[in-house]
């Protein structure tokens, strides 16, 4: 399958952002609560994907979770109690870049979890996600697909680029050597995860565009918004000097212009 032009890309993604505007809109007029939840392999587009999301969008309606590993206290609480308090609010939309299913992921490969409570989360998955569904909040699941060639080149890009080398941690780079065992983890994840009333959206993630538009037009597709009337704000005239004079430039301290110099 050939790549989409940049252009073309572009031209869409600024589409589909104006629909993204007008479902945000749409979520603060009806009090409707959504839940995104983005889970998939390491280097998978997880984050570009909440990124092109959430560039249009209004930081108090939609917000990002993105927990850090559990405390020592947290590790003794019920597993889903860190999770319940960054659920939504009426007109909130809320995107998990990575969530409760770390339990079926990284915590059962990597052993920072027991058996038993890893088949205890199997089993209360499920439950839960029924009853945040039936108390009216929207969930939507998303698996960014990566296949080992495309991982690997971004793993070593992201080793040569000094900018995004942040992003490789010691367990993603571990996660490699444990390919194999990350693959019967999902398998057995969505046997028991893939329900009716919340099931997984598989994006298909090798080519980044491609996979941005697609989650992007099928989240939209997924929420029966409509565009909600809004009155054009009319910009008020500025008030008057009334007597007030600038103090002298001299007076401030201003940042350097660097821009300046580079286009001299």
């Amino acid at each position: 399958m050939s790549a989409i032009p940049r252009k073309l890309y572009e031209q869409e993604l600024a589409r589909l952002q104006v629909e993204l505007a007008h479902m945000q809109e749409w979520v603060r007029a009806s009090g409707d609560r959504i839940v995104v939840i983005f889970e998939g392999r390491d280097a998978s587009g997880k984050g570009g994907a909440i990124k092109r999301i959430t560039e249009p969008l209004n930081p108090r309606v939609c917000r990002v979770v993105a927990l850090a590993a559990p405390t020592e206290r947290e590790k003794t609480q019920w597993y889903f109690q860190r999770y319940v308090p960054h659920l939504p609010a009426a007109g909130e939309v809320i995107l998990f870049d990575r969530s409760w299913y770390n339990r079926a992921g990284v915590e059962k490969v990597m052993g920072f979890c027991t058996p038993a409570e890893h088949r205890e989360f199997l089993r209360s998955c499920p439950e839960f996600e029924r009853m945040i569904v039936r108390s009216g909040v929207r969930l939507i699941k998303y698996w960014f697909s990566v296949s080992d060639e495309e991982q690997e080149r971004r793993f070593k890009a992201r080793i040569d680029d000094p900018t995004k080398r942040w992003k490789l941690s010691p367990m993603d780079l571990g996660g490699r050597t444990h390919w194999v065992d990350y693959s019967r983890a999902k398998d057995e994840m969505f046997v028991h995860t893939d329900i009716p009333e919340a099931p997984w959206h598989v994006v298909e993630a090798d080519d980044k565009r491609k996979a941005r538009l697609n989650c992007i037009s099928h989240l939209l597709s997924m929420i029966p918004y409509h565009q909600v009337h809004l009155d054009t704000p009319k910009l008020p005239p500025r008030q008057p000097d009334q007597g007030y004079v600038r103090p002298e430039r001299e007076t401030a301290t201003y940042v350097s212009d660097h821009a300046a110099a580079l286009i001299t």
